[in-house]
């Protein structure tokens, strides 16, 4: 049976990935935050070890965990958890700034690294990042999160070149807008961090981003697909024998994908200044 660690489990596109690698025969090792979203995949089945991006003590004591019940082997690793602090970057703190790469970044670049010395010794391995549209492209009011993708993409494109004389597969994974909690998780960090009263966006903060974050029952957002879309493509990088460097997931992936090849700078700002 083969095994895979999926952090970001408690909700979205890792509690799908979790359930969708188990039903394929995989040993799925579901990890979360937090422990009562631990103790409830327990209840489902899954091993299920509590991994904190923030906390280096408990990326150590989770793999330790998931190498102890494998025998010391890992055959895939998909580093998906991850949040936003909306705000205009001229409102964004240094220090909220550094906290969201801590959990978006940083934590993963830990993991990542305490992995490829198991898939080495084991002679082989994949490594799955969950980027986002926003790891190419940028928009407006999310600053914060764009630079966290986008630091994400070249650290793990370096890798993969790296890697080219192992066989540790590294691929990204690009969604665009899909059914999760993401932004409902959005509102906390946005709280703590951004002083929108204080700003000369405040008019802005109020007819743009307030709505959008504090909306309820508005539906999904355009070309919303459900997680599974993102298990889909998952599942072609960890099982095919040629894993593809990037796979796109939405319609907006692809089309700004190409909007970004074809347009000038300017005019792709004017675009994305529309969203």
């Amino acid at each position: 049976m083969k095994s895979i660690l999926i952090t970001g489990c408690s909700s979205g596109i890792g509690y799908a990935a979790a359930h969708g690698l188990r039903a394929r025969g995989w040993r799925v090792f579901a990890s979360c935050r937090q422990a009562e979203d631990c103790a409830r995949l327990h209840a489902e089945g899954f091993d299920s070890p509590r991994i904190d991006y923030t906390d280096e003590a408990s990326i150590t004591a989770g793999l330790a965990e998931v190498l102890a019940a494998t025998g010391g082997t890992l055959d895939a690793l998909f580093n998906n958890g991850a949040h936003a602090t909306p705000g205009a970057v001229e409102d964004l703190p240094t220090d909220g700034l550094r906290a969201l790469f801590e959990a978006n970044f940083f934590g993963w670049h830990t993991l990542t690294r305490a992995v490829i010395p198991v898939m080495r010794a084991q002679g082989h391995g994949r490594i799955v990042q969950c980027s986002s549209i926003l790891g190419f492209i940028t928009m407006p009011w999310r600053g914060a999160y764009n630079a966290s993708k986008h630091a994400l993409e070249g650290l793990t494109s370096t890798l993969r070149v790296e890697m080219r004389d192992t066989d540790i597969h590294i691929c990204l994974i690009e969604p665009g807008p899909v059914t999760s909690l993401f932004r409902t998780n959005a509102v906390t960090h946005f709280e703590r961090w951004i002083e929108w009263r204080a700003s000369a966006r405040a008019d802005q903060y109020q007819t743009k981003l307030l709505k959008r974050l504090y909306a309820e029952n508005t539906g999904p957002d355009t070309f919303e697909l459900p997680p599974e879309a993102v298990v889909k493509k998952l599942i072609h990088a960890i099982e095919s024998p040629r894993p593809k460097p990037r796979y796109y997931v939405t319609v907006p992936t692809h089309v700004m994908g190409f909007l970004q090849r074809i347009l000038p700078t300017r005019a792709l700002d004017w675009i994305l200044s529309r969203a």
